[in-house]
């Protein structure tokens, strides 16, 4: 069950200062001021809150979620059993603790595995995913295609989307049963920040094996078959 509001941020806010003091001793977020902090992961975090609400019921994976945004923030505001995902063990060792802390990890757990392995091990078990600044679209399709329950979604936060990386995804989203449904532009509180929420809907099975092996969505990225 999702929480009030007012006890939301005050999770959140709490989360924030506990990332920040540990950051002093391993590096959780290049970001140290408290205000820019305060938007560029606790705000910055609830900008796809609607797209991800309109995910259907079930388990939420945050890729890449680093120090744990948008993944922890949006745990707190969905009540979405949730799961952390990002291959650097340490960082994820230390924000389990931080969850720990705060007596949030019925919840939210982590996982310090690289996406493929989690695709193996969870095929199917998504209803929704986010990946925050993680990876070009075209990856980011591969990568949540093997993870997402049909009808689920993948929701992606941008800075902004080159109409080459957006015809790149759209070229190769049918052979991987995804379909890009919504995409939303905005600006952050200081009136500068842009961010673009791109949605992706699992509409089929992917009409090739997946996951391929670890780093290839990345480093050799699909393209359209003849």
């Amino acid at each position: 069950m999702a929480m009030s509001e007012h006890m939301v941020n005050d999770l959140a806010q709490q989360y924030l200062d506990l990332v920040l003091e540990a950051n002093k001793s391993i590096n959780l977020t290049r970001i140290t001021d408290r205000d820019e902090a305060e938007m560029l992961h606790l705000e910055d975090s609830l900008v796809g809150l609607d797209e991800v609400n309109e995910a259907p019921a079930g388990l939420y994976g945050d890729l890449g979620s680093g120090g744990g945004f948008p993944g922890v923030p949006l745990a707190l505001a969905t009540g979405r059993e949730t799961v952390l995902v990002d291959s650097v063990k340490k960082k994820m060792a230390v924000v389990s603790q931080l969850i720990d802390q705060l007596g949030l990890s019925n919840q939210i757990t982590t996982c310090g595995d690289r996406i493929e392995d989690l695709a193996l091990d969870r095929p199917g078990s998504f209803s929704v995913l986010t990946a925050r600044a993680l990876s070009r679209l075209v990856s980011l399709l591969e990568l949540s295609s093997p993870l997402l329950v049909r009808g689920g979604r993948l929701v992606c936060y941008k800075a902004q989307v080159s109409d080459e990386e957006l015809n790149e995804a759209l070229a190769v989203q049918d052979l991987l049963g995804m379909k890009l449904i919504s995409e939303r532009k905005t600006l952050l509180s200081d009136g500068e920040t842009a961010r673009t929420i791109l949605v992706f809907e699992k509409m089929a099975r992917a009409r090739l094996k997946l996951p391929r092996r670890v780093g290839a969505a990345q480093k050799t990225p699909l393209k359209p078959r003849p």
